[in-house]
Order: structure tokens, then sequence, then C-alpha cells
């Protein structure tokens, strides 16, 4: 099955935005004080979400270890051939003795911004709710500009195969190891869905996409509906996109592994947890990422969240829509370990 071009995707005609939630409405406003919809393609915004500042800090080692809950630890492995080594964050729930299953984590900020410990926190937070012993690897790829693809999705893959084949020495089940990321996390967990099956690679249990960053044609519905609103609209997709791939963006000769969107065979895959926004740039190619696993007949858990912008669960954690995604991760999360 092919994916629907941009001429098809461009001639669907569009209304106005959704209304959004009122709880997240109201954030917005705050929010786009100091970062527009289009804030990551204006040089001076991003120089500055670069460099960090108060409150943009990295997670420290007591946030991520919750008072002993887990064990810390930071390892450089092999990167992809060719290419520097990688630095792995590693975190082990403390007192187990039965291998446990771990979260293989890549870090969002539309590829070019964030680190290792990017949402990891929050990942934390789902781990804890839902009360059974995990691990986590999270993952510090090349961002672009810099390093265009394949080098992050090869370094993602680099880690997975280092994790997998280093289970048994952490503790961890070879069995359960599930991908996960949000934005273009979510993007690169699905491209390491689609590698480690292609590749002949480790045994996924289950891929956790949310608010995935998919499609390179930037042109849906979705992405020409919510230009300049929101926190990652259609200019600033434009640029996180073409950092990625250049010249090539758009075109036929975007990999899969670059753009997910653009697989032709979604069939043989882990079981999905999709979720995002009725109110952002990736609402549509997240909806037609789940209906074509579903038509390869695969498993698939989509949630659309009404009102909701890029993030939102992340940027204004107290909403009751904000809790409500998070709650559903948990017992997608319960429901496929018990079957995993």
């Amino acid at each position: 099955m092919t994916t629907t071009s941009a001429e098809e995707s461009s001639a669907v005609p569009v209304g106005p935005p959704p209304p959004f939630d009122p709880e997240l409405a109201a954030a917005l406003r705050v929010i786009n004080e100091s970062l527009p919809p289009d804030g990551f393609a204006n040089p001076a915004i991003f120089a500055a979400l670069r460099q960090g500042g108060p409150g943009a800090e990295p997670a420290s080692d007591e946030e991520l270890t919750r008072g002993g809950a887990f064990t810390l630890e930071e390892r450089t492995v092999p990167g992809p051939e060719g290419a520097p080594d990688i630095t792995l964050l590693i975190l082990s729930p403390t007192g187990t003795t039965a291998p446990v299953p771990v979260i293989y984590h890549m870090h969002g900020g539309g590829m070019v911004l964030g680190d290792k410990r990017s949402q990891v926190p929050e990942l934390l937070d789902t781990i804890q709710d839902l009360g059974t012993a995990m691990a986590v690897v999270s993952v510090e790829y090349r961002l672009a500009p810099e390093t265009p693809h394949p080098g992050p999705v090869a370094d993602c893959y680099a880690g997975l195969l280092w994790t997998a084949a280093h289970a048994e020495e952490l503790g961890y089940d070879a069995e359960r190891i599930l991908v996960a990321g949000s934005s273009a996390g979510g993007g690169l967990a699905a491209a390491l869905a689609l590698m480690a099956r292609d590749r002949g690679g480790p045994s996924l249990f289950a891929q956790l996409l949310m608010c995935p960053m998919l499609d390179d044609h930037n042109d849906t519905p979705s992405a020409r509906q919510m230009t300049g609103l929101g926190v990652w609209d259609r200019v600033s997709n434009e640029f996180g996109w073409t950092s990625l791939l250049g010249e090539a963006r758009g075109t036929a000769d975007v990999s899969p592994y670059a753009a997910p969107a653009r697989a032709t065979d979604l069939s043989g895959l882990p079981p999905a947890f999709i979720d995002v926004g009725t109110n952002e740039t990736f609402r549509d190619e997240a909806v037609a990422y789940a209906s074509r696993i579903w038509q390869a007949g695969g498993s698939a858990e989509l949630h659309v969240w009404p009102g909701a912008f890029h993030g939102f669960d992340l940027m204004v954690r107290p909403a009751v829509i904000s809790q409500d995604a998070r709650a559903a991760r948990v017992l997608w999360l319960r429901r496929v370990l018990s079957v995993a």
C-alpha cells in the first residue's frame, strides 16, 4: 500500500481549526509569548533553544533516580560503522532479580534539539504509575542539521542493537524491548520498528509513538489547517525536516527510515500505541499511520485528543486532558505487558 501523495493531500479542502481545549488554550497563549508556532525556524529563537536556560536544564541525576527507585548509569557504546561512539542513559529498577522489560527511548525536539535526558522524567512517571518494574535506556543521537539522515536513526539503531545484545548482563528481558519516543523521537521509534523488521534485528514487543513526526511532505490537511498555531507549525516542521533531509525533503528520494510514512509495507510490526492532538501539524499523518497498520493486519491503538496542541501533555501537565493522555498510555502498557 502506498502513502497519500502530497498532491492528493493538498487538494483536500480544510476548514477553520478545531476549537482548542480551554485549559490548553489559556496555557498556549503564555507559551507562545516565548515560543511562537514558527519559532524553530527563527534563527534567534532556535539559537536560544539550543543554548537552554532557566527552566530548560537537563534532568538531574536526583530527578531520574527517584529517591533510589532507579539506578543510573551512562555508557559509551559503539556507534554505527564508521561513525563516532554513542552514549546511552541507562536507568534500571532497584531491588529486582527477574529480568525486566525495557523501554528503549528516543527524545523529541524536531530532529534538531534535545538530549538523552529529555522527556525521560515523564517516561519514569508513566512507569511508576504502571507499578511494574521496567528499565529505560535513552540514546544520545546526533542532531540535524550538523548530522543529516541517516546519522540520527543509525545512532539509534546501533544503541538498540547494543541494548538487545547486553540485555542479560543488564538484567533485562530481551524478548520485551519496547521502542518509544515523542515527536521526532516517535518518528525515530517507528523507524526502528521498520529497521528491526527489515534487517532481522531485535524482536520488539511494542512501539509507543507519542505525537510522532512521520511525514516529510508537510502538506497534510492538518499541517495546512494549523499553520500559525500551536508550538510546532508547518513552518517549524519544514525547518526540522529540511535540517534532516536537505534538498531531498518532499522528493521521491526519502527513505522510510527517515520518514516512516514513506514505508509501503506496514505489516509484521510490533503492536503500536499512537496518540496525537486534533490541533497539531502531525494529526493526519499519525491517524493515517495507524490506519495503514490496521489495513496491513497489524495492531495499533490510536488516541486523538480533542483540542490538544503538539506536546500538550508535557507542557501543560496539570490539564485534565493531559492527565487522561498519560493514563491511556499506562493502561495500554499494562495490556501489552500482560501478553508479551
